[in-house]
């Protein structure tokens, strides 16, 4: 009976040591999980604080927009990764081994994501060399829009009907890509046909009328109307324009409906295709 008695006052004994333990392990562990959220709530406070304050002063610093998205975003990805370190140190995990694990798995993902380290070598080389910036219209192997952001792997296009394309970065630093607002002034070239038998000097005097009338058409280099093509159906009168780049489409569809109009107006015949057949007689 004193064997059993002592064998369950000992059994006590060592539960109550075990429970004061896993005790003071929860405690412990609560401290580190409460202290980690705080570490979150007040590292993303932070993060928010100084990427406001980044963005006020790139604004003032007055850099092209492209550049400030590139800087903004890969900040907030520096700043967020650090704040993921500190709340994972306060858990207890030891840093310096998850460092070397993270870089030993690196290399494998670095392999794996080979892609997208082209894509962000292809943003530095866009925000050095500039062939394009924010606002610009450009023609890409991806698609075609105006440029809206440079990311850190990918530059956002909106296209004419408001469609959004990500274009990755490697793709257009290593591909042709046509700039169509690089130059502060393009070139128009229309071709009007008219109808054989017209007079051919008169249609150059109405389209360098049309011409001239128009604010927006430069005079130096100066417009040019010649005779370009006599086709099957039609003379060809080609009319060559400079214009700002802003003015592009503008001009272009307002004169090309100016031209008809007038054309109808002053009688000068729009051709059309014409075949005449011959009936061999018996």
């Amino acid at each position: 009976m004193m064997q059993t008695f002592l064998l369950n006052v000992s059994s006590q004994i060592d539960l109550g040591k075990l429970l004061e333990k896993l005790m003071n392990w929860g405690a412990e562990i609560g401290k580190d999980i409460i202290g980690a959220i705080l570490i979150y709530i007040i590292g993303r406070f932070v993060i928010k604080y100084i990427m406001r304050f980044i963005t006020t002063l790139l604004a003032k610093r007055k850099m092209e927009v492209s550049v400030q998205t590139f800087l903004k975003s890969l900040l907030s990805i520096i700043l967020n990764l650090v704040l993921a370190f500190a709340i994972i140190s306060k858990l207890g995990v030891e840093t310096t081994s998850l460092a070397a694990l993270l870089a030993s798995a690196g290399v494998a993902i670095g392999m794996a994501l080979s892609g997208n380290l082209s894509n962000f070598a292809g943003g530095l080389i866009i925000l050095v060399f500039k062939p394009f910036k924010v606002g610009d219209y450009i023609d890409a192997p991806g698609g075609s829009g105006t440029v809206k952001e440079i990311q850190i792997f990918h530059t956002l296009l909106a296209t004419v009907d408001n469609r959004m394309i990500y274009i990755p970065n490697g793709l257009l630093s290593s591909n042709a890509v046509t700039n169509y607002s690089k130059q502060e002034t393009r070139r128009i070239d229309w071709t009007f046909g008219v109808e054989y038998g017209e007079d051919v000097q008169r249609v150059r005097d109405v389209l360098q009328r049309i011409i001239d009338a128009d604010q927006r058409i430069l005079q130096d280099p100066k417009p040019q109307v010649v005779l370009q093509t006599l086709n099957a159906s039609s003379v060809d009168v080609l009319a060559r324009v400079w214009v700002k780049s802003s003015d592009y489409w503008s001009v272009l569809y307002e004169v090309n409906e100016l031209v008809y109009d007038t054309f109808n107006k002053e009688g000068i015949g729009f051709p059309f295709p014409q075949l005449t057949v011959h009936q061999a007689k018996d």
